[in-house]
Parts: structure tokens; C-alpha cells; sequence
């Protein structure tokens, strides 16, 4: 074989490989579905961008993201490498933000931008969806965005005709679907950001006139303004064993409307501070992994997690729960106590921290800064003990109490307590 003849076939080989799929969404008599490269297509994915390897490990087959940054290549090659599509987020600007969609001038420099962006990346092979936009609806006023988002479906359509529209809200609302409804119809996908125990969105998007299909684009535990709060405030976040039941729940919510849902984005696939470091993240600071992880293996693959990670049956301070408005006085000796399992009879080590309540609370996914633990607050030898006592600060204020359970395989166990110090 000559090398001219050599280097064609690569070229062509390389191409095949390479080539942009085939999305499409249709509709048969049993509903809606996805079809990739002519293949029903259910989403099994996450939102993040880090740990693609143990997405795939575990059953995963997407990943979404939310707007182009410099990784933007690295992440489209790196998912196509290891099987994974992408629903390619496109940052629309929100109201909230400073974003004007009365401005006619902004609102055609975001179009033209966003054409580049389609260009740019449509025939790369990872690509799935195209996800316009991410709850511009929050806090929002003007109406004239789901005219806007219209244009852009109709321009990503004559870009691209090989992969649909999605854009996403913050949670179902009946008013905001009948405006996408009626200013949007070149929208394909509608997708909901919701938590919780979301049983009540699938009977929601058809009471609501939602007559296509739908992704869940966003879901994981109950959010920070969903749940109970302190006497001062203070959101009373569920420890990781309760978080493991909401999701199994909330998947089986997914599961049980094959007909209009062509999948789900678990929520988030990394970490983060929102409210506290361990919210939303599917994995601590350090990478580890809690219950929830071992419910959304289960989900994804039908096996069981290899090493299951630890559960609390019983977490206190001073005796007290976290929704017993936990108030102590300033140097005064109290005591933290948890009852962990582990399935695997796994030795525990145990973590204990207190940070201040942060300051730095914000809406919609907003970057936050994480308040630091007090230092010297617990003994070295604290990782051993299940029962340790503490002294408590001085300075008056709010604070958490945080508790990590480590199985020494990768798997933790948290929870936290909001207490308030006062004279």
C-alpha cells in the first residue's frame, strides 16, 4: 500500500470516528424518546465535569454543563473518549445578573455569539443537546427572554440540525410553560432543575400543558430553601444517610415516566459551597463518596456499590438534634455524639469540625466563599472517638457542628448541626 493511500484511510478512518451523531427526538405510541444515531438514548447523567472515569465506572452515559470556559475542548474530548455525550450548556444572561433582554443591541450580540459558539462545536462527537440557557426565570421580571430564547432555538436549528434544543427552569411552574408555549415552540426538550422529592413532576408537566418532552436537568436532596430552618435562621441540611433515601425516591419519580422523560442530570457531580461545603456535592472536598453515591450506582448499573459507605442512625450535640435550635454559652464544655454503621463492617475514623455559620449566601448556583473550621477546637485523638467533647468558642455567633465518618475505602458519612452561641 502506498503512503498516499495509507494516510487517506487514517483521514477517512479518523473521520468516521470523529463524525457528529445523530440526535433526534421522537415520538412513538408509548411517548417521547431519544434516539442517537438512530438508537433509543436514555440519559443516565450528571452535572460537572470532573471524575468522568468513575461516572462511566458507575453506570453514568452523560454529563451536562453550563456555559464555554477555556476546559470547554479538554471536557468535549475527554467525555468522547470515554463513551460519555455532553448537553453542551450555552450561558444565557439573566435578569438577575445585570442581564437586559429590553436592550435590542445585547440581546443580538448574545445571539451572534452563541451562533459562533453552535458553529464552533456541532460536529464534535460528544455533543447530545444543546442546553440554552439555565433558569432565567429566576427573579426575573421581563417576559422577553423566552422571545430570545426562541431565536436561539430557531438559529442552533439552522446550524445545526443534528442536535435538539433543551432549556432549563427553575422548577415546573404552570405560567412559565404556558409562555414558553406560546413564545418559544422551536424549543424541543424542556428541562426542570428540581430537588427534594420531586414524585410530583411527572403529573406536573402534563396538568401544566407541557406537550413535549421533558429532562430532568437538576435534581439531588432537598434544597436550602425547602427545608426547615433554626429560631435565627439557619437551614437545617439533611445528613448523608437521609440524603441517600431523598434520592432513591426522586429516581424512582424519574424512572416512573418513561413516557415523556428521557432522562436525568443528577446533581452535582464534584463539590461546592452552597449554604455549606457539603450540600449538593456528590463528593467532599477531599473526593469522598456518601450513600447517595451507592443509590445512583445502583440506579445507573443495576449493581450494588463494591464498598458501601457509612450511615448515621444517630447524630447529637449537647445532646440535641439539628432541629432543636441548639443555643450554648460561650466556654462552656459540651458533648458530640454519633452512631454510625457500615454494612461492610469498615473501621470508622471520625472528623469533627466547627466552622462558622457562612456569610456568603447566595441564590441560583451563585459562587460562594466557605467559611474556614476553628482551629484547636478538637483533639488529635478525636478521629477515634464516636463520643468527644469539646469546648465551646468564646465569641458569640453562629456556628456548625460537622461530623465526616470515614470507612478508610473512599466512603464517608456527614451531617451537620447549626448551634448559635449566646450569653
Amino acid at each position: 500500500m502506498s503512503m498516499r493511500k495509507l494516510l487517506l484511510l487514517l483521514l477517512v478512518s479518523a473521520s468516521m470516528v470523529c463524525s457528529a451523531s445523530k440526535v433526534e427526538v421522537v415520538q412513538t405510541e408509548e411517548g417521547f424518546q431519544l434516539l442517537k444515531d438512530g438508537e433509543p438514548y436514555y440519559i443516565n447523567g450528571a452535572g460537572g465535569t470532573v471524575e468522568l472515569e468513575r461516572l462511566k465506572d458507575y453506570g453514568g452515559n452523560s454529563i451536562r454543563t453550563w456555559g464555554v470556559s477555556d476546559e470547554t475542548d479538554k471536557i468535549l474530548d475527554e467525555a468522547h473518549r470515554l463513551g460519555l455525550t455532553v448537553t453542551f450548556g450555552i450561558w444565557m444572561g439573566q435578569e438577575r445578573q445585570g442581564f437586559d433582554y429590553s436592550n435590542e443591541g445585547a440581546v443580538k450580540a448574545q445571539l451572534e455569539m452563541f451562533r459562533q459558539v453552535v458553529r464552533k462545536y456541532k460536529d464534535h462527537p460528544a455533543i447530545l443537546l444543546w442546553g440554552v440557557g439555565n433558569e432565567m426565570d429566576l427573579d426575573y421580571t421581563n417576559f422577553d427572554v423566552w422571545k430570545h430564547l426562541e431565536d436561539i432555538c430557531q438559529m442552533v436549528h439552522e446550524e445545526d440540525p443534528n442536535h435538539p434544543t433543551v432549556s432549563v427552569t427553575a422548577g415546573a411552574d404552570v405560567a412559565e410553560i404556558k409562555l414558553i408555549n406560546k413564545y418559544a415552540p422551536s424549543l424541543d426538550i424542556l428541562g426542570v432543575n428540581t430537588y427534594g422529592n420531586i414524585a410530583y413532576l411527572p403529573k406536573a408537566m402534563k396538568v401544566y400543558g407541557w406537550k413535549k418532552p421533558y429532562i430532568v436537568a437538576e435534581w439531588g436532596p432537598y434544597g436550602w430553601w425547602e427545608v426547615a430552618k433554626t429560631t435565627w435562621g439557619a437551614s437545617i441540611e439533611e445528613t448523608s444517610t437521609q440524603k441517600a433515601a431523598t434520592y432513591s425516591k426522586s429516581m424512582d419519580a424519574i424512572l416512573s415516566d418513561k413516557q415523556n422523560c428521557l432522562g436525568s442530570y443528577v446533581f452535582l457531580w464534584g463539590q461546592k459551597q452552597e449554604h455549606t461545603s457539603t450540600w449538593f456535592g456528590l463528593f467532599t472536598e477531599a473526593g469522598d463518596e456518601t450513600e447517595v453515591m451507592d443509590v445512583l450506582i445502583k440506579g445507573w448499573s443495576g449493581q450494588n456499590a463494591s464498598n458501601k459507605a457509612p450511615s448515621i442512625t444517630q447524630f447529637t450535640l449537647d445532646g440535641k438534634g439539628p432541629h432543636d435550635n441548639v443555643v450554648l454559652v460561650p466556654g462552656a464544655e459540651t458533648v458530640c455524639f454519633a452512631q454510625i454503621t457500615d454494612q461492610d463492617n469498615d473501621p470508622i475514623k471520625y472528623q469533627w469540625e466547627v466552622i462558622p455559620e457562612s456569610t456568603d449566601k447566595k441564590t441560583g448556583g451563585d459562587a460562594e466563599r466557605a467559611p474556614k473550621p476553628l482551629k484547636g477546637v478538637f483533639s488529635k485523638s478525636a478521629i477515634l472517638q464516636n463520643e468527644v467533647k469539646f469546648t465551646v468558642p468564646l465569641k458569640e455567633g453562629e456556628y456548625r457542628l460537622f461530623l465526616f465518618a470515614h470507612d478508610g475505602h473512599g466512603n464517608v458519612a456527614t451531617g451537620n448541626i447549626p448551634f448559635k452561641i449566646a450569653k
